[in-house]
């Protein structure tokens, strides 16, 4: 018997909070090759629309403009209601449609953490340990990185992973050493991590358990320890760590809404060495979604794949959006959709 692509558990209550937040969820799992939409279909159940992206990392999300970091290339994509509302397919189904726009080739830089600023996109440039800004003048142009980086090279010295942003521009971010060897960070992953300040470069955090997700908010700086399985807080000021959530899974990818925190979880890779040295009990859990109540720190609700998602990077949340569509520039349909400063159009289905 076949199993079903996407097949997954969920809790009750993980369907009826999304129905509750009007909200929906994108996230990216670069090992399917897939952004994955999540929706409640009603208070007791969800839906899932997959669409493939090679490699799928980082999500920008800003106003009505969707980033997606892929193997090679970073594509940008636009909502449309218009579209949405009279897609060929599907025509009233749904309430938003992100159409591909433009893309970037930017080479296999292993693109990280994405996000829109005030003058530009940014990207985390893990291969080349830097933070840098996409456009189509170059493939990437460097704007920071770590003080111990003597300089670039494509040798993913310190697996510099994540960026948290302020008034649109880089504030901090996360790596998994202070190496400036070649992949430097592999040997003890579990105690050099540690959490930058751009671009001063100060440590204001150290001996992390493989940092990823630095998100900023007003009541701290919240940062995935995902080799031990914690959401801690910290305060940029004075350094001080409290650990928010911890949880018996690999945890990577982060965004709010509310007081409530959307996390992935990720399954640990049972062929690689780097992993060996994470506890086992995190090496249990299925790759998924969870959602934590922060003043309460307790499970509000999660979701368990039981096929075709192994590891996830990146979890945006889609405010205002129950039933949201998503094109990728690998489907002839996406070429149909056309949009002007006035109207918008379908065209005909080619012959």
């Amino acid at each position: 018997m076949s199993s079903t692509p996407f097949q997954c558990q969920y809790t009750p209550s993980f369907a009826a909070l999304l129905q509750q937040l009007n909200t929906s969820i994108a996230l990216s799992t670069y090992q399917a090759g897939k952004v994955v939409l999540i929706s409640p279909k009603d208070n007791q159940r969800i839906i899932q629309l997959p669409r493939s992206f090679r490699k799928a990392m980082g999500m920008a999300l800003h106003q009505d403009r969707m980033a997606i970091a892929t193997l090679d290339e970073v594509i940008v994509l636009r909502n449309s209601k218009e579209l949405a509302t009279h897609y060929p397919d599907k025509p009233k189904v749904y309430d938003n449609l992100y159409m591909p726009r433009a893309t970037f080739f930017t080479g296999a830089l292993d693109i990280h953490d994405l996000e829109w600023g005030k003058d530009g996109l940014y990207a985390v440039n893990t291969i080349f340990s830097c933070i840098c800004r996409i456009d189509a003048n170059y493939n990437f142009t460097p704007v920071w990185n770590p003080p111990f980086i003597s300089h670039l090279a494509a040798e993913d010295r310190c697996h510099l992973n994540g960026m948290a942003m302020r008034n649109g521009q880089p504030a901090y971010a996360t790596a998994f050493n202070q190496g400036d060897t070649p992949k430097s960070w592999r040997p003890d992953i579990l105690k050099t991590g540690v959490i930058m300040e751009v671009p001063s470069g100060n440590i204001i955090a150290d001996g992390l358990a493989m940092p990823h997700s630095p998100r900023l908010y007003q009541d701290g700086l919240y940062v995935l320890q995902s080799g031990k399985g914690k959401i801690t807080r910290i305060d940029p000021t004075t350094g001080t760590q409290t650990t928010v959530f911890e949880y018996p899974g690999f945890l990577r990818g982060m965004d709010r809404i509310g007081d409530i925190l959307f996390v992935g979880i990720s399954q640990i890779r049972a062929s690689s060495k780097t992993f060996e040295k994470i506890d086992d009990r995190l090496k249990q859990a299925s790759a998924g979604i969870i959602a934590v109540h922060i003043p309460t720190g307790k499970l509000l609700g999660q979701l368990a794949y039981q096929t075709s998602v192994e590891e996830i990077y990146d979890v945006k949340i889609l405010p205002g959006m129950l039933r949201p569509n998503i094109l990728s520039p690998l489907q002839e349909d996406h070429k149909r959709g056309l949009t002007t400063p006035f109207a918008t159009y379908w065209g005909q289905q080619a012959e």
